[in-house]
């Protein structure tokens, strides 16, 4: 592929502030296409085109993990934290352009084109927002999380990198989410509707964070094995070397994302602020 050629093999990893324009180019150049090619429903098509346009990056990326953790002899976490940062670095700011281009399309837009445009998101919306307050809200959000992370795992596993599918979708549906959520309570109560995004941000951050690193680290974990497996002998030194490590970045993804479900059930439960932007959010028909 040409893109897989046009940069250095580790200069992402290296300057990773800049996936952060990746994700937000990528999905600006995916949501155009797909609304001249696919007008009738764009959606999908460009949650596909942008992780399609980042995935020769990120090929080139799993390659670098695997070879780091086959250089360790021992296994140590400090080992594990140096071998894994600027992979992990690359996907959040990568999920944060994305995030950030559906946000800010989503208060910006008019009100037929958001429709059109980011349907697919929207109709989570739907089917999320109305009865997030209950008791067993910690169980319902875990579970949720759970499978998700699995998936993340999975598809990775059997792929190499085509977790990235699921992370754009989950960066697009929350900044969709939380865009229209943020421009209708600003309709309904006067209010300015990047202020209001930025208090659904700084509130939601914690939660969305964790989150989104448990299915990031999910990802890394399957997609190094994936590369492992392709490379190395069923149970020779180097493979037991590198799926061992990579077990371990499961377990704590699996823990990341009980944190998570931890903060965001105090969240919903504790912050009434959420809870009336939420509310406020629809009253506007």
């Amino acid at each position: 592929m040409v893109l897989e050629h046009l940069f250095p093999e580790n200069w992402l990893e290296k300057k990773s502030g800049y996936a952060f324009l990746l994700g937000a180019g990528y999905s600006i150049i995916a949501i155009v296409i797909a609304s001249v090619l696919f007008p009738a429903d764009p959606a999908l098509v460009a949650v596909a085109f942008t992780a399609l346009l980042l995935l020769p990056e990120l090929y080139k990326m799993f390659s670098i993990e695997e070879r780091l953790e086959d250089k360790e002899k021992k296994f140590s976490f400090k080992n594990l934290y140096r071998d894994n940062k600027d992979f992990v670095k690359v996907y959040l700011f990568i999920s944060l352009g994305i995030f950030l281009v559906y946000a800010i399309g989503a208060l910006v837009l008019p009100s037929f084109q958001v429709n059109d445009l980011f349907r697919e998101q929207l109709e989570m919306r739907g089917a999320s927002g109305g009865a997030i307050f209950t008791d067993s809200l910690f169980w319902g959000i875990l579970i949720n999380n759970w499978w998700v992370l699995i998936a993340c795992f999975l598809i990775s596993l059997l792929t190499g990198d085509g977790a990235i599918f699921l992370i754009t979708w989950n960066a697009s549906m929350w900044g969709t989410i939380f865009g229209v959520t943020a421009r209708n309570a600003a309709h309904y109560s006067n209010a300015n509707p990047f202020f209001n995004l930025l208090l659904v941000l700084a509130i939601v951050l914690p939660h969305a964070f964790l989150e989104i690193l448990s299915y990031i680290l999910a990802a890394i974990s399957g997609g190094v094995i994936s590369k492992d497996v392709l490379l190395e002998k069923f149970e020779s030194t180097r493979f037991n070397r590198v799926f061992n490590y990579n077990v371990w970045v499961l377990i704590i993804a699996v823990a990341i994302l009980f944190l998570g479900a931890f903060v965001e059930t105090f969240v919903l439960n504790n912050v009434d602020l959420y809870g009336r932007i939420i509310a406020q959010s629809y009253m506007v028909i």
